[in-house]
């Protein structure tokens, strides 16, 4: 199909953002109702916290795997067979979940989910990309991105009228299983017809890490995402700690997230309509990262209440919101043949790398002593890192995306 016969509001489009809407319902549930289904398994003080933390990494390493194998599976056999195989995948384990009678199987079943949502946004992103013309697919991507967090406050909702967290995985599956009618009408991208007659090699992961330049494009593609992780999986998902740190009283985690992702659903709007005004998505990053470690300091300096401490979780959702940016510019870096391999396994990397900033989150605090100087200097270090990726990654704003990796 030729590019101009899609806008951003096409079929490919809505059922992207549909489908990430799904996704991240279920990919966040786990974060704000975490508190009430441990304790329904019968864990109380420190172990909710700890299981919790346990669990949430195993989801993320769950991700992490299913980054690569829907990816390679998107350059090899179609993106469309990848947004099909995981949302079927992702919706089966959420109903699963809500059948959960030990913790064993809570686990088990929440990597299961991890690797189904892997493959979701980056398989939608891909195609959106190839599809659109390149002046329209920042903001097709900010569409499928705001409409996607939109997931998360629905899930608090969700919990919040029916006080069930079994329902709230039965609702997340069964939202996932009607998009499967949807995608029935979901074509695939021309482009990727196109590479599968030549004799290119398409969706080798290994060719990610056999050229140098193409390894370090890969893992800047992944370290400029982490500052988004670090407020999701440790400011946010622990928000009830670090309240009780700085003594400013009960906090509910999951009411901290909700405040978050209607941030993120501001800056990610922003982000998107800022980066095409600048025609630019490195200047737009840079902007949301000094909003966002300027929100970081806010976080641990100032909180003299509870209500100013949810406004300050939106206003850091706000300033992470550079979602929409390390996704585009994912899908950008790459040629056809290995364009769903990077855009796929680039943000569930991003998502995986969460274990490792709560491994250092948990050193650091051994270390010091004090949970609250281990949080911040992890986001000294995270912030630090992402900043010096970003510096080196090329601009990939109105790149024609019709090349090949060699």
């Amino acid at each position: 199909m030729d590019k101009r016969d899609y806008g951003i509001f096409s079929l490919p489009v809505i059922v992207g953002a549909l489908g990430f809407f799904v996704d991240v319902y279920d990919l966040l549930l786990f974060n704000i109702i975490r508190k009430p289904s441990l304790q329904a398994l019968g864990l109380t003080g420190d172990a909710v916290f700890t299981t919790g933390e346990n669990i949430l990494s195993i989801q993320m390493i769950g991700i992490l795997l299913g980054g690569v194998i829907w990816g390679v599976m998107g350059d090899k056999k179609g993106r469309k067979s990848v947004l099909f195989g995981s949302i079927l995948l992702y919706s089966l384990a959420s109903i699963a979940n809500g059948m959960i009678t030990s913790v064993g199987q809570y686990t088990l079943l929440r990597f299961i989910a991890g690797l189904g949502l892997a493959g979701e946004l980056g398989a939608s992103i891909t195609i959106t990309s190839e599809i659109l013309p390149k002046e329209k697919r920042g903001i097709a991507a900010t569409v499928i991105a705001i409409t996607g967090i939109m997931g998360t406050i629905t899930a608090y909702f969700v919990n919040q009228w029916f006080h069930d967290w079994r329902l709230c995985y039965y609702v997340g599956g069964a939202l996932g299983l009607m998009l499967l009618v949807l995608r029935v009408r979901f074509i695939e991208s021309s482009m990727f017809d196109e590479v599968k007659k030549t004799t290119a090699r398409r969706g080798n992961f290994f060719m990610l890490f056999n050229n140098r330049e193409r390894f370090l494009r890969y893992l800047r593609g992944i370290l400029i995402g982490l500052p988004v992780w670090y407020t999701i999986g440790i400011l946010v998902t622990f928000s009830d700690k670090f309240a009780n740190e700085f003594g400013i009283g009960q906090i509910d985690p999951g009411k901290a997230v909700m405040y978050q992702y209607a941030g993120l659903a501001l800056g990610d709007l922003s982000a998107g309509i800022i980066s095409n005004v600048l025609k630019s998505r490195k200047k737009t990053l840079f902007l949301f990262y000094g909003l966002v470690t300027a929100f970081i300091a806010l976080y641990f300096l100032y909180h003299p209440d509870v209500s100013t401490f949810y406004l300050t979780c939106a206003i850091l959702g706000f300033g992470s919101g550079v979602s929409v940016l390390y996704f585009t510019m994912a899908a950008e870096q790459f040629g056809t043949n290995l364009r769903a391999t990077a855009a796929i396994s680039i943000p569930n990397f991003v998502r995986g790398f969460l274990p490792l900033i709560i491994l250092l989150f948990k050193g650091l605090r051994t270390v010091t002593g004090d949970f609250v100087m281990g949080g911040w200097i992890t986001g000294v270090i995270i912030m630090s890192v992402a900043t010096v990726a970003a510096w080196f990654t090329k601009e990939s704003f109105s790149r024609d995306l019709n090349f090949l990796e060699l």
